[in-house]
């Protein structure tokens, strides 16, 4: 597995106590219409990032289009793999940063601080993941949001009642890959949400929840585009459970989708005002026009704006 390109210097520049490494690991296949928004919502935030790209063969320009930012991303894989889960091991095994997330390739980070707010909550030795709120919106109309997945204050009980933090929000040390292992591949579009059963309630690993929008989310993934997928991921969710040798309550596996329902009916009780869903972009011209000069760190955010927005949430 060699890699495409390789540019690590962004990573190295933050390894420290008070500021820890972050790795950020895109999988994608076949995904050229989506990709660069998702690249540069990573490339755009305003702490440094370890980027790592695992590309699974693709045949539609999305290699070409990824590699234009070859010199900015960290590491580049193109090569063929089993899943997406499979994709994602290969980006483990590359991490060198000590917190570790998953960004997919439909997907933004919703402005430029998530980063720098997942750094800060790593800050704090006892915290072992943390994971913030997510909002889908519409594949076709961007800025429409169908659903918000407000996840709340942590308590690993609330597994048993449906719960799970959002995947694309969900950091954690790497030392906890290291010592819990990495994505059971035999468990399809649950392999998420196994990992974080395993980490969370079986070893009971420490998390903090960020009350922040972290991720946009385009809608459509893989376990939700049909009755009978959705039928084939609520077997794979309580296998999930059997695997770990953990015992669910009779409506465990019945809440976790129904919990979603209420994601639809509070999808418009949120002040998301402050959101531009075009900040990637917008962050991209800034890095292109502004090249050597002194005011580049210019925040399209302003952090108290964002802040207020937010704190209602």
């Amino acid at each position: 597995m060699q890699p495409v390109a390789s540019n690590r210097s962004r990573v190295e520049q933050v390894r420290s106590v008070e500021k820890p490494s972050v790795t950020v690991v895109t999988v994608v296949k076949n995904a050229a219409a989506t990709i660069a928004d998702c690249v540069e919502s990573v490339l755009g935030q305003n702490y440094p990032v370890e980027y790592i790209v695992i590309d699974g063969g693709s045949t539609d320009g999305t290699t070409d289009i990824v590699n234009q930012y070859s010199s900015q991303i960290s590491t580049i894989i193109s090569e063929p793999d089993k899943s997406i889960y499979d994709g994602m091991n290969k980006g483990v095994a590359l991490a060198t940063g000590s917190v570790l997330g998953m960004l997919n390739a439909d997907d933004v980070y919703a402005h430029e601080s998530v980063i720098a707010h997942v750094a800060e909550a790593f800050k704090d030795p006892a915290v072992e993941s943390c994971y913030g709120d997510l909002i889908y919106v519409d594949p076709d109309d961007c800025s429409r949001i169908t659903r918000y997945w407000k996840s709340g204050p942590y308590d690993r009980k609330l597994f048993y009642n449906g719960w799970m933090p959002p995947h694309p929000t969900f950091f954690a040390r790497r030392s906890v890959y290291k010592k819990y292992g990495s994505f059971n591949v035999g468990l399809g579009t649950s392999a998420d949400y196994e990992l974080m059963l395993r980490f969370l309630l079986k070893h009971g690993i420490s998390s903090v929840h960020i009350p922040d929008l972290m991720v946009i989310m385009r809608g459509g993934g893989v376990s939700n585009i049909s009755v009978r997928n959705r039928w084939r991921a609520n077997r794979a969710d309580m296998k999930a459970w059997k695997v770990n040798g953990l015992a669910p309550k009779p409506w465990t596996i019945l809440a976790k989708p129904l919990s979603k329902l209420l994601q639809y009916v509070f999808k418009n009780s949120r002040d998301l005002s402050w959101l531009a869903l075009d900040w990637p972009k917008q962050k991209a011209k800034e890095r292109t026009s502004c090249t050597g000069r002194s005011d580049c760190e210019a925040s399209k955010f302003p952090e108290q704006d964002r802040r207020a927005a937010t704190s209602a949430l």
